[in-house]
């Protein structure tokens, strides 16, 4: 499966990132203090309280210079040891481990102030640190979650995408109960997703001609209609009006062999139909490494893959390996934004 080119160590520019920590009882405020401590090649930018960093810094035995982000200043890497933060202040002290239902609005008001600097280019990109759906909810905030939020907010419609190396996996539904998946996928919901799959695999992964495997809803891709004939009266349909345009689309494909080494060779993405009949796979081959890419929204925003961790906050045993893939991704697609399509296969 092909991969996006890196910039790194080609005198690339620096891209300015965004990065909020999520929930603040939880590993987000460590891992950014951590990986503050060492070499990127970015500007990174954290939107969050200072005085929960510099805690959590402190906590951990880390020597990290906090100071407020200047966005006046030219972007350039953040030094190890130093850290710019756009200040938002909590409603509560944070204490690792322990949700409160208090900060909920202080975790919200840093995605929305990141994201609408990204709209307006202070930032080129959005990494996100996780967040705890329950305590917002137990606020009274109706949320559920990332992608939803900041469809909201931009006015978009997003398409979910996780990646490790070696596999790209898109979602056309995302977190729904599996009983509603079936009378969500129509004509017009493939058309849709599909189409911001390919529109951003060309323009911000730079890959010339996605080729994307499609995987079927039922087993064995309705076994010719008698497993179900969603494929037969929606699913093929679609992937022939979209191949009229040139674009390289393979399926309805059986969900169980769409994943076997044979097929995977030379795809750029697989399109799942629902939640866990592709992100199992993904994250078997990747946890810890893979990254949460929104598509689909007029800003660049990726996410790490895993939760908040509670039982680990306020330690160093966190891993650090999903956010660097997140911030690494982020940072290669702004690179790639705007300067054409490119093939990088691996």
């Amino acid at each position: 499966m092909s991969q996006p080119t890196s910039a790194s160590g080609r005198g690339a520019r620096t891209p300015r990132l965004a990065v909020t920590p999520g929930e603040p009882a939880g590993i987000g405020p460590d891992l950014i203090v951590r990986l503050a401590c060492q070499e990127v090649d970015v500007h990174l930018v954290a939107v969050a309280d200072p005085d929960l960093l510099a805690e959590r810094a402190e906590r951990l035995g880390l020597g990290l210079a906090i100071h407020a982000f200047d966005p006046e200043q030219p972007p350039t890497p953040s030094p190890p040891g130093q850290l710019a933060v756009l200040p938002l202040a909590l409603a509560q002290p944070a204490t690792p481990g322990r949700l409160d239902p208090r900060n909920a609005a202080y975790v919200l008001n840093t995605l929305a102030v990141a994201c609408d600097g990204c709209l307006n280019r202070t930032f080129e990109a959005l990494v996100t640190g996780p967040v705890h759906k329950g305590v917002i909810n137990e606020a009274g905030i109706l949320f559920t979650g990332h992608t939803e939020f900041l469809a909201e907010r931009c006015g978009a419609d997003p398409v979910m995408m996780l990646a490790t190396p070696g596999l790209r996996v898109a979602l056309a539904t995302t977190h729904l109960p599996l009983a509603k998946v079936g009378a969500a996928i129509t004509r017009e919901l493939l058309t849709r997703v599909i189409g911001i799959l390919h529109r951003d695999l060309v323009e911000r992964f730079g890959i010339e001609r996605p080729r994307i495997l499609v995987c079927g809803l039922n087993p064995h891709a309705g076994e010719g209609g008698h497993l179900g004939r969603e494929e037969i009266e929606i699913m093929e349909p679609v992937l022939r009006d979209l191949r009229a345009l040139g674009w390289n689309l393979i399926g309805p494909l059986p969900a169980d062999t769409a994943f076997v080494p044979e097929r995977l060779a030379g795809a750029d993405a697989v399109l799942a139909m629902y939640h866990d009949q592709g992100l199992p796979v993904l994250k078997h081959l990747g946890f810890g490494q893979a990254v949460n890419i929104t598509l689909g929204l007029p800003i660049i925003r990726t996410s790490v893959d895993h939760g908040t961790a509670l039982d680990l906050a306020g330690t160093d045993r966190a891993d650090l390996g999903s956010l660097r893939v997140a911030i690494r991704v982020a940072a290669d697609m702004a690179r790639s934004a705007g300067s054409g399509p490119r093939e990088t296969r691996t």
